[in-house]
């Protein structure tokens, strides 16, 4: 059965039902069905009305519906001059026909890309099963920060990028959230996030942007399109001078969450943004790694792609411009694709 809610108060579940698999997108969805892995009856969102806009939210900062395609999210012009990073990390990700139809709703609740878990036929951790079958398998691409049972990465280049720019989420039918609380701390191995059974991801609140910010977005692959990443990050800085202000500094594609990283920022704010100072901070990213016998490769990945990053906020345009408290332009046509591709 599936159901085409037309407003909020639809979204509920029939009494005694089971709560419904949700449909935007369905990138990731289909293919889940398709491998038995997500059954029941489905609430597609497709007629739901308000939640692909993008508008100020009256503190300066943005509102961000949940429904958004990806594509348009890439290049919106509100978002761009106030947050390019994020923009940057949009438009990096996955394939120009994957985000002509993928939502940025979707991107942060997709599922894990790990082969075990894809599989059928296998029963593993996080489906249930009594191990994580990729510790004694191939997990050539799995985690470099091992933070819990199960030892897959985090899909979603969106949530680490919004972990960056500190926004929460808005949920129909449970409370608001962090998007650093959407995610937890990856210690429960049954889930990719945090979001209850039935209830509803609407909108992400971005805070008002640093004027002047600096940001940048880098993502290692191993090959130049259409691939996930095997680390990426997203930088914002502030500069005062010749002196880094304000620090933040995510990191995904290494852990079961997209994790912050306070140390470095920690050691670049107060100091110059040298080549020494960066090199030092982007060493410190790779403190606490715990690599599976295949990914200890990554580690170095880590401070390389860290530093790297660091390198092109530094030589980045600083904004000067900020959400309008009135309407804002429309998006122009999706982007093409990017050279720093993948999923």
């Amino acid at each position: 059965m599936i159901r085409f809610p037309t407003s909020l108060t639809e979204l509920e579940p029939a009494a005694g039902g089971s709560a419904p698999v949700v449909r935007a997108g369905a990138t990731d969805l289909t293919e889940r069905r398709r491998l038995r892995m997500a059954a029941g009856p489905l609430l597609d969102l497709r007629d739901l009305p308000g939640l692909d806009t993008v508008e100020p939210d009256g503190t300066g900062g943005m509102l961000v519906g949940a429904k958004l395609r990806i594509a348009e999210l890439a290049v919106h012009p509100g978002l761009a001059a106030a947050y390019p990073g994020l923009c940057a990390a949009a438009g990096a990700l996955a394939t120009p026909q994957i985000r002509a139809v993928a939502t940025l709703g979707g991107n942060l609740l997709q599922a894990n890309r790990c082969w075990y878990y894809r599989n059928p036929d296998e029963r593993c951790l996080k489906k249930g099963g009594a191990a994580c079958l990729a510790r004694q398998g191939d997990h050539i691409h799995h985690a470099c920060f091992d933070l819990g049972p199960c030892a897959c990465v985090h899909p979603s280049t969106l949530g680490m990028a919004l972990m960056a720019y500190e926004a929460s989420v808005m949920v129909h039918g449970a409370a608001d959230r962090t998007v650093a609380e959407l995610y937890g701390d990856g210690s429960d191995p049954s889930r990719d996030h945090r979001l209850e059974p039935g209830a509803v991801l609407t909108h992400v609140v971005l805070p008002p942007p640093r004027p002047r910010e600096q940001a940048a977005y880098f993502r290692t692959i191993t090959r130049a399109r259409s691939e996930w990443p095997l680390v990426e990050v997203l930088v914002r800085l502030v500069m005062d001078g010749d002196t880094v202000s304000l620090a933040r500094v995510a990191m995904g594609g290494v852990a079961p969450v997209p994790l912050r990283l306070p140390e470095v920022e920690a050691a670049l704010v107060g100091g110059p943004a040298s080549a020494e100072a960066l090199a030092k901070a982007a060493a410190i990213a790779t403190k606490g790694a715990t690599p599976l016998p295949m990914t200890g490769y990554k580690v170095d990945l880590v401070e390389g792609t860290v530093l790297e990053t660091l390198e092109r906020a530094c030589h980045s345009t600083p904004s000067l411009a900020t959400p309008s408290s009135g309407s804002l332009p429309e998006a122009d046509e999706p982007p093409t694709p990017n050279p720093q591709g993948g999923a």
